[in-house]
């Protein structure tokens, strides 16, 4: 699992919260089964929701885009989530007697409130390197997550979810994000980017979108 060069250094500068987002009791009660079903599709609905304000985002991305190739990337991302990662979401909950309407117009939790209000900010506020540090750890988050329980997983009613992101079609999605990064970066910061006086800028946006990961997760363990 390789999702470019810059990814390693904001995951390594989130420090411990990294791990309280990738291995949170949520994570791993998907890995075995232990997670209650109410619980799970509680936080599928919020999820729907996320993904509704996270397309937006990453529109919002082309409008931040500098070249071509930047604008084609962050289109071909709101494809993937609109037409791709939300019909998980439609399917499992279509399911259990919850339709796409229903989803739609679900209340946001506090959780999810903050956090896409803040990786939106940050675009409207920021420039496209603050975007992609807030857009990253969601993106190549579940893309780790999801390369380790397909790995480690038994049995566990929750396949259809880590099939999802353990995929190909999504770790291919991981890669061409981690590497339109790496070129975003490289073009902005020059090749040694961490001697920028935006690094710690950046780094701090990547560490803030991880914590509040963090708290989503939580949604699904809430009474």
């Amino acid at each position: 699992m390789s999702y470019g060069a810059t990814f390693p250094l904001w995951r390594a500068a989130a420090g411990e919260a990294w791990q309280d987002y990738t291995r949170h009791a949520f994570v791993e009660g998907l890995r075995d089964g232990t997670l209650p079903r109410e619980g799970f599709l509680r936080y599928l609905v919020q999820d729907y929701v996320f993904l509704v304000h996270f397309s937006r985002a990453w529109a919002l991305a082309v409008t931040k885009a500098e070249t071509l190739d930047e604008m084609r990337a962050c289109a071909a991302t709101v494809h993937a989530l609109l037409d791709e990662e939300m019909r998980l979401h439609v399917g499992t909950c279509a399911a259990e007697g919850i339709p796409e309407a229903e989803l739609f117009a679900a209340r946001e939790a506090p959780q999810n409130l903050a956090y896409t209000r803040y990786v939106l900010d940050a675009g409207h506020s920021g420039d496209f390197l603050d975007l992609m540090a807030a857009l990253a750890p969601c993106v190549l988050g579940y893309g780790e997550i999801g390369a380790r329980l397909g790995a480690k997983a038994g049995p566990t009613p929750y396949a259809d979810w880590i099939a999802t992101y353990a995929g190909a079609e999504y770790q291919r999605t991981c890669r061409e994000v981690g590497a339109l990064i790496d070129a975003a970066v490289a073009r902005r910061l020059g090749e040694a980017p961490e001697r920028s006086p935006r690094w710690p800028r950046l780094c701090a946006r990547f560490e803030t979108a991880t914590r509040l990961e963090v708290d989503f997760w939580g949604l699904g363990l809430s009474a």
